[in-house]
């Protein structure tokens, strides 16, 4: 089953500094047929204002993973981090027992990014932080492991049964995934345009994956989209 979550279905959160797109019920946003897909609790994708940002503000038992489309966001943390996050960057931060963070745009130009949450596996796990930059597809269509369970290949460990990637697609260029009827997927486009066996898609829409044994990814211009591979929640 493939179930589309057009970009202009999502919800909308305007803060003045904030323009914002919930894929999910989140702040004063609430669908209760969108609540969520498996773990995936949360896709924000954000736009933040020069010189603006999230003030310290607290979490807990939440995996959160910031993805840097455009522009530069600058983290601070409780734990002592102190860094910046770029475009072809990936960001994990466990919130578990509780942390305190802080994210701002400091540079002059707008901020464009996705913020996501997973339910971990478990409640109450140490605070935790980690960043690391995406290998370059070089122009390939490809999938690329950037996040994990175990933290293989290099990517950020998530502490769920999830592992998620970065698919680049040339246009004209498809590709096929192999799934399992068992597991949940979700694509959340970030540029370009694709069809999935069929079904056009663009840039801000997301895709809720079940009940399939393979999926084809054809792009009709370069494209670019993060792809969830999910257990799904009892």
């Amino acid at each position: 089953m493939i179930k589309i979550r057009k970009s202009e279905d999502r919800g909308n959160g305007h803060f003045g500094w904030l323009n914002a797109k919930y894929s999910f019920s989140f702040s004063n946003y609430y669908d209760e047929e969108h609540m969520g897909f498996g773990p995936l609790r949360v896709i924000n994708e954000d736009r933040v204002d020069p010189q603006s940002g999230f003030d310290t503000h607290g979490h807990r038992n939440m995996e959160i993973i910031t993805y840097v489309i455009d522009g530069t966001i600058a983290h601070k943390d409780t734990l002592g981090n102190t860094f910046k996050v770029r475009p072809g960057e990936i960001q994990r931060m466990t919130a578990g027992s509780g942390i305190r963070h802080s994210e701002h745009n400091l540079e002059d130009d707008e901020l464009h990014l996705l913020q996501i949450w997973i339910l971990p596996e478990e409640n109450g796990l140490e605070p935790s932080y980690e960043q690391i930059k995406i290998p370059d597809a070089h122009g390939q269509s490809d999938l690329t492991l950037i996040g994990s369970h175990d933290g293989r290949n290099g990517s950020v460990t998530i502490h769920q049964d999830v592992d998620l990637y970065q698919l680049d697609i040339e246009a004209g260029k498809s590709i096929e995934v192999d799934t399992k009827t068992s597991r949940l997927y979700w694509l959340q486009m970030v540029s370009g345009e694709i069809t999935i066996d069929g079904e056009a898609v663009k840039a801000g829409d997301g895709v809720a994956i079940s009940n399939q044994e393979q999926i084809n990814f054809a792009a009709t211009k370069d494209s670019k989209a993060l792809f969830f591979d999910m257990a799904a929640l009892n």
